[in-house]
């Protein structure tokens, strides 16, 4: 605020804020321009906004921010905190407020599933926890620590990890190579029995629930019983299980007893950063952890943060019975996130706030790698904020482009034309913005054209926010296009294009009518290197894909009776063309749709096809 008109806008906004109602609800902050710059909730509205406009309030340096940038507030009111606190979510959702902390990304959560209502049951990574009589591990923190945990229990239990249906599978084709090398028990050889993999299984459940005392034991007894009798290929394997599954095990730090399960949770913040780190217990050890990072001008308070753990545990399947926090919570927010939480899970839920003893120390653990990422991203920030200044010195922006996006095209030939967008945000990919672009209206193989249709439909059919700068994978034809069409369309963006060398790597950047070398900023071709690799990996990707998809159709549109719908049905169920081409009339019948007529041409095409190769 101007010195000069502060007193008066905090006085007309105290006023309005003493005649808010002492009754639950959200308010909305904005600035000038009347965008929303922060919402917030409060079971009294007229307690909550008033604090903010008291003369001499002594705010922190953020919320301080926050409020010389207001110029006017409006309020909804609600029948109940709960209500108050579920409208202030879907408000920051809709409209992301500068001053408020948000959960960047959308997805659901994996866990670890165990197929127990199948014959044979799988060890899966999914998405969703369904009440379909598996058992369910997890949640985890992301699909790499996850699949790190499957793929060792598959190996070291050598339960299959192949595509194969049991016992539908069984004996139909031969061993792959995963069985050869001893990876794999062979389920699809017929030699190993129903009780024989289900108590494999077993042990497996045991290792998951974090019971590797038990299947150590186990696996001890079984490997001394086959040492005994001679059987010393059998004890080498339950010895190479058993080091296996230690080595993922020691990885668990332990902090508790067996039966412990706890979320931790530490907040470090200063005037440059926040870091919100979990640290999640699960039968004593710890399991996995996340780290939520915030940039300077987030606010990270009791009530920010109560609502942002009210929307992660929205997306969180499990939630543990007891939950410890190395921060406080105002009495309000900490009886908000109780009820929210009973009302999710259906039982009780603790929130502790040790100040000491050991729930203490493992607080302080956890806050320790909250100051430890934040300092770490603060590095990571300095660093891109100064790539970004120079790139715009380099361009002569009027403003650093915090936000930046760039478009590339692939085809095969006059086919499977695909454009793709790839977006950085602050100097890091922002994969929630990538986009892809079917091309399908151009004339064969037009690069301008196809182009322009994309970036047109990117700033006519999007609510994404507009970049501060737009990158194209070409050359000053590219550029001079898209200048044209953002003029058509009354968008000013600064546009510039990629080029690449006869090597086909980066060489300079370019308008449309002159290159611009960057050669001797290395920290800005860097940039520029990474967001050309990115949106070509990205576009390249996608259109093989799509391609290798109409290919396999294609080639079973070949067999008499069978057209585009049967084709994708039998993809969906065999998930490859070996598949189909091993399986017999009996097999490929139970898919839906398939005849009898259907499953005998099918057969007969890949008889006919293997006489063909001879």
């Amino acid at each position: 605020m101007e010195q000069t008109e502060a007193p008066e806008i905090l006085k007309e906004l105290r006023e309005q804020a003493n005649r808010l109602p002492l009754t639950p609800g959200v308010y909305i902050m904005k600035d000038k321009n009347d965008r929303i710059i922060y919402v917030g909730k409060s079971k009294a509205l007229k307690n909550r906004v008033s604090q903010y406009f008291q003369e001499g309030a002594e705010h922190n340096l953020k919320t301080t921010r926050m409020v010389s940038q207001v110029r006017s507030f409006s309020y909804m009111l609600t029948d109940t905190e709960m209500e108050a606190l579920s409208l202030e979510n879907r408000l920051i959702k809709l409209h992301t407020p500068k001053f408020n902390i948000k959960l960047k990304d959308a997805k659901s959560y994996p866990y670890i599933k165990v197929t127990l209502q199948e014959a044979y049951p799988r060890v899966t990574v999914v998405r969703k926890r369904l009440s379909d009589g598996a058992a369910y591990f997890g949640p985890y923190s992301g699909t790499s620590p996850a699949y790190a945990i499957v793929n060792t229990v598959q190996k070291a239990f050598r339960i299959p990890s192949c595509s194969k249906q049991f016992p539908r599978d069984i004996g139909k084709s031969r061993p792959c190579l995963n069985q050869q090398l001893g990876l794999c028990m062979g389920v699809c050889t017929g030699n190993i029995s129903k009780e024989d993999y289900h108590e494999t299984i077993s042990e497996v459940i045991s290792f998951l629930r974090g019971s590797f005392s038990e299947v150590k034991k186990t696996l001890q007894e079984k490997m001394e019983f086959a040492s005994e009798n001679l059987m010393f290929e059998t004890a080498a394997l339950y010895r190479d299980r058993m080091q296996a599954l230690s080595r993922l095990w020691q990885k668990q730090k332990v902090v508790a007893s067996p039966d412990v399960e706890q979320d931790i949770f530490a907040l470090y913040a200063d005037e440059l950063c926040s870091c919100l780190t979990v640290f999640y217990v699960r039968s004593g050890c710890i399991s996995d952890s996340e780290h939520f990072l915030f940039p300077a001008e987030q606010i990270t308070n009791s009530e920010t943060v109560t609502a942002f753990l009210c929307e992660l545990y929205l997306k969180r399947e499990y939630i543990p019975r007891e939950i410890l926090f190395g921060f406080p919570l105002n009495e309000e927010d900490r009886n908000m996130l109780s009820d929210y939480l009973h009302d999710k899970t259906g039982y009780k839920v603790y929130l502790r706030f040790p100040e000491r003893g050991t729930l203490h120390a493992l607080c302080s653990m956890v806050a320790d790698n909250a100051k430890q990422y934040a300092a770490q991203y603060c590095y990571e920030t300095e660093h891109d904020n100064k790539t970004l200044t120079k790139l715009a010195t380099l361009l002569a922006l009027e403003v650093v482009p915090d936000r930046i996006e760039a478009f590339d095209i692939s085809n095969y030939g006059n086919e499977s034309i695909t454009a793709g967008k790839v977006s950085m945000l602050n100097g890091k990919f922002n994969k929630q913005a990538y986009r892809l672009y079917k091309i399908e209206s151009t004339k064969g193989q037009d690069d301008y054209a196809s182009m322009r249709q994309a970036v047109e439909r990117r700033f006519r059919h999007t609510e994404d926010p507009f970049p501060d700068l737009l990158l194209l994978d070409g050359g000053k034809g590219h550029v001079s296009t898209i200048r044209s069409l953002l003029a058509e369309m009354g968008i000013d963006i600064p546009v510039f294009g990629m080029v690449k060398d006869e090597y086909h790597k980066t060489r300079a950047l370019t308008t449309d009518n002159a290159e611009i070398s960057i050669a001797r900023e290395q920290s800005v071709f860097s940039l520029i290197y990474r967001l050309q690799e990115e949106v070509h990996r990205y576009t390249v990707s996608h259109m093989s894909a799509s391609k290798r998809k109409t290919l396999k159709t294609s080639v079973l549109e070949e067999i008499d009776g069978i057209g585009n719908a049967k084709a994708k049905k039998l993809l969906a169920a065999f998930r490859s063309i070996s598949a189909i081409r091993a399986a017999d009339e009996e097999a490929l019948r139970s898919v839906s749709g398939i005849s009898a007529r259907d499953a005998a041409s099918i057969v007969r095409y890949f008889a006919e096809e293997n006489t063909r190769d001879k």
